[in-house]
């Protein structure tokens, strides 16, 4: 099992992925929900609302989604596009990430000095649980990616899936086993980007 820096530093953008799993469907569960319940959130608000979509469920998503995109580009060229729906799919599963909004304006409400600033947090917190999943998959020897295409599917996720309209769709997770690494990446000289005072 990699450290804790270790996993950071192998957590990658996987687009190249297979239906095969690397862990149980339960293991996947227990990845999802020790990040929802251990990662922070203004005001302890635990606002994270996730929902995992495998096998023909995951693959509805994509074909949804796919559908809903035509629409947009109408007779447009959709080669890439479908090419990039394609491989979401092709992978073993889907993680939606929400927001539930219920929570957020309560705090709003009773804490109206701040009340602008709870959005903010909000995403913040949805970010962080974005990133553990993504790291603990990916410590589990899945590949995934972060993608968004709300708000555009929003609309068919609340309708297929039965999801409460407080839940506000934030980003969308495709994982499975990865079939190609990713290229090298390049980093920013740190001293432009870290400052120490002491």
């Amino acid at each position: 099992m990699a450290t804790f820096f270790e996993a950071i530093e192998k957590r990658r953008s996987y687009y190249a992925i297979s239906k095969d799993s690397v862990a149980s469907d339960e293991r996947i569960k227990e990845i999802v929900e020790h990040a929802v319940k251990h990662v922070p959130s203004a005001f302890n608000s635990q606002s994270a609302r996730v929902i995992i979509l495998l096998g023909k469920e995951h693959d509805k998503f994509w074909d949804l989604t796919t559908e809903a995109l035509k629409a947009v580009v109408g007779d447009g060229d959709f080669s890439g596009t479908q090419q990039k729906m394609d491989g979401f799919k092709a992978g073993y599963g889907t993680v939606l990430f929400f927001e539930d909004q219920e929570p957020i304006l309560k705090l709003q409400e009773s804490f109206p000095l701040y009340a602008e600033n709870f959005p903010i947090w909000s995403e913040q917190s949805s970010g962080m649980h974005q990133f553990a999943v993504w790291t603990g998959l990916e410590n589990e020897g899945f590949g995934a990616s972060l993608q968004h295409y709300n708000p555009i599917v929003d609309e068919l996720v609340i309708k297929e899936w039965n999801v409460p309209e407080t839940w506000k769709l934030r980003a969308q997770m495709p994982f499975g086993k990865p079939v190609q690494e990713p290229g090298e990446k390049e980093f920013l000289p740190l001293e432009n980007r870290v400052k120490l005072y002491k």
